[in-house]
């Protein structure tokens, strides 16, 4: 049975958009197939623009979303009296999205500019028969006060007998607002936010024990939120760029005004500060520069006064220009330039995938995980798993594992906040090898706390305890003691032995270390798992609308038969594990008995095999990879086929097709692909790409967790 959530805000500011988009997620975490729609338009500028919620969703999302009334045109209705003719348009466009599991609905915005808000929202949500769900945030409200707010809201909806009010939701918990309860964080300072995090969690749960009505969720607020790009920043200034560098990647946390003598501001040159300066102070400039040469993630410089940086200070500084430093340029004095910079909207871009993947996540993680259950009761969630559905479960299967993952690239700064990152979702505890003093140092121009959760071992006090055993493990291939202190200067190989005596249950590395530094101590050392006579990778591809697995896309040039086999059933295995059924398609450049040479009597033998080994799997093949993925392909290519059109493992018949294939489909689609991952060996262990990003990093040990587990 479909279900229809309405979201009501009790007042503007209370962050509905990101609200909308956490449970969304959290929806989507469950594979339940949700649509969305926001009946009348309310953009922040006026006019007849798309309202935010429906924008980013557009941008970001494949569901249903339905098509608002336009603000103009529902003033005008409500004007002259047609309020039932706004509310037939609305329940026309809601019936034309309303085939979903679960359909959201986003209500009115009470502004000054629309009074009307909590009136109409009421007549919605008892025309569509939706539950109503409460939006509310403190503001400068303590609990009692908050309480009282949500009571009176509460009542014009019929009060607590009304049974459709499901509860609310409180966002922005102890987020720093000014004078008129806006959520306006003082920028020129820096919060401490693991204070701000033990305020929110004391002031939720008094949130939770005052509240009128059930509270669903209380979301605390994180500078993250609000973390803007560079370039957004540089956009709204309509400042001038000096130097572009990583203007479109680097985030902006805090501003400092640097008017003071240089002594007194350098606490405040740390990763995510806007330096905001004029250009005719060289000493500031210069101190920048050498900040972001020691590796520490300077947001911006923002140059006021419209001068231009001197040559011979610009020459000094290449080298931090060169290494991403964003510098632009405003024309006003550093007074207007505060001005303009305090009018800033916090609201997220459509075009910001990574702040907008972490307030999803965000959100979907503060939001009470019953009444998400109980919203998919009855409810047969979708077929396919979708990319969401898949992170999550990834995750959580990990958090479940809670194993140790070595990586021993413990001082490479992508590293570092991966760690933290694993350590703070309790996904793993990663083990840092490397110098300690060094590693300490690069989280902390990162701007990262490495707390519990995280350990480092320092790789010079620990190597000589590998010694006899590398020795041991490899005397027949000639190893002497002198080059088995040679091999365990090396932090991978440190790492293996570290895995191969238990010590740890994964290894992943490669962000530095080439495929072939990461891949052959475990190789040598680990060696294949006693089933296995092969070592073979995968991917996962997360579509828009579902994952599938593609292999062996990173080892094996040309595998034989029999090996392609193997290829197959070890990739099966692995979709299962992960949550995916494994319908397991052996692609070819020809479908069934069409074509003929040696490239497809080879696929056509592998399928042979792999079904003769397993027949308790779903396998079919040669198929062309079109025969594979489209249904309408698949009914006059294989109309008989088990697999063709709903296949969700593709094996490639060797590296060239499978390595092309998922790179082409990665950047052609832009979508993230999570791997390779290993299979096949005794222990695990995972390469990453050399341009790994963090989040990779991090998916990648939650991988190496659960393979862990198997």
């Amino acid at each position: 049975m479909s279900r229809t959530i309405m979201l009501v805000p009790i007042s503007a500011g209370v962050g509905l958009t990101s609200v909308s988009m956490g449970i969304i997620r959290a929806m989507e975490r469950k594979g339940v197939n949700v649509s969305f729609y926001k009946p009348i338009a309310q953009p922040r500028t006026g006019g007849n623009q798309p309202d935010l919620t429906s924008t980013i969703l557009e941008s970001n999302n494949d569901i249903k979303i339905g098509t608002p009334v336009p603000m103009d045109e529902t003033q005008s209705l409500i004007r002259n009296e047609q309020t039932d003719i706004l509310l037939e348009t609305i329940v026309e466009r809601y019936n034309s999205i309303n085939d979903s599991d679960v359909t959201l609905i986003e209500g009115l915005v009470p502004t000054r500019k629309h009074t009307f808000a909590h009136q109409i929202n009421a007549e919605i949500a008892k025309t569509l028969g939706a539950e109503i769900v409460f939006v509310a945030t403190p503001g400068t409200y303590n609990a009692a006060q908050l309480a009282e707010r949500i009571e009176f809201v509460v009542s014009n909806y019929g009060g607590k007998k009304n049974k459709n009010i499901s509860g609310v939701i409180v966002n922005k918990v102890n987020a720093p607002v000014d004078e008129a309860g806006r959520t306006r964080p003082d920028l020129s300072e820096i919060f401490d936010e693991s204070d701000i995090a033990k305020q929110a969690d004391v002031k939720a749960m008094e949130i939770i024990n005052s509240s009128p009505v059930r509270v669903l969720g209380c979301v605390p607020w994180k500078v993250d939120l609000i973390a803007t790009r560079a370039i957004d920043m540089a956009k709204h200034l309509n400042a001038d760029i000096i130097n572009e560098g990583e203007i479109n990647k680097r985030r902006i946390k805090s501003i400092t005004f640097c008017a003071r003598s240089l002594p007194n501001m350098i606490e405040h040159f740390k990763p995510g500060s806007l330096l905001v300066t004029s250009a005719d102070r060289p000493d500031v400039i210069v101190a920048a520069a050498l900040s972001a040469m020691n590796g520490v993630d300077i947001g911006a410089v923002l140059l006021t006064g419209g001068y231009d940086i001197p040559e011979e200070i610009r020459s000094l500084c290449q080298p931090a220009f060169d290494a991403g430093l964003p510098i632009f340029k405003a024309q006003g004095n550093t007074w207007q330039t505060s001005l303009n910079l305090q009018s800033f909207s916090l609201e997220v871009p459509a075009d910001d995938k990574e702040r907008i993947e972490f307030i999803n996540d965000h959100v979907a993680g503060n939001i009470d995980g019953q009444w998400i259950d109980s919203l998919t009761e009855g409810v047969i969630a979708s077929r396919r798993l979708s990319p969401p559905a898949f992170r999550y479960q990834l995750t959580e299967f990990a958090r479940r594992a809670n194993k140790r993952i070595v990586l021993p690239e413990g001082d490479e700064p992508r590293t570092v906040k991966a760690a933290a990152i694993c350590a703070e979702r309790g996904i793993a505890t990663c083990v840092l090898l490397g110098n300690p003093d060094e590693i300490r140092r690069v989280a902390a121009q990162q701007g990262v706390e490495l707390g519990a959760g995280v350990e480092i071992i320092d790789s010079d006090a620990v190597r000589e305890n590998y010694v006899a055993r590398l020795v041991e493990l490899r005397s027949k291939k000639g190893m002497t003691e002198v080059v088995a202190r040679e091999k365990l200067q090396d932090s991978v190989f440190l790492g293996t032995m570290m895995l191969e005596a238990s010590e740890v249950d994964g290894l992943v590395s490669g962000a530095v270390h080439t495929t072939a530094n990461t891949i052959v101590p475990p190789f040598q050392i680990i060696k294949t798992a006693p089933d296995a006579s092969i070592v073979s990778s995968i991917f996962f591809m997360l579509l828009p609308d579902q994952v599938l697995v593609y292999g062996d896309c990173a080892i094996n040039p040309d595998p034989t038969a029999e090996q392609l086999a193997e290829i197959a059933i070890q990739s099966a295995d692995s979709a299962s594990a992960f949550g995916i059924d494994p319908r397991v398609a052996m692609i070819s450049y020809s479908t069934g008995e069409s074509g003929k040479g040696a490239d497809v009597d080879k696929v056509r033998e592998a399928t042979k095999l792999a079904q003769e080994k397993r027949p308790d799997l779903v396998i079919d093949g040669p198929l062309q990879y079109d025969a594979a993925i489209m249904e309408n392909v698949a009914a006059s290519k294989a109309p008989n086929s088990p697999v063709a059109g709903k296949a969700t493992v593709f094996v490639f018949p060797d590296l060239n097709t499978g390595n092309t294939t998922y790179k082409a489909v990665q950047r052609s689609a832009d979508l993230v692909s999570i791997g390779p991952m290993l299979q096949g060996m005794r222990k695990p262990v995972n390469d990453l790409s050399r341009g790994a990003l963090v989040d990779d990093i991090v998916y990648t040990v939650a991988l190496t967790a659960i393979q862990a587990t198997q």
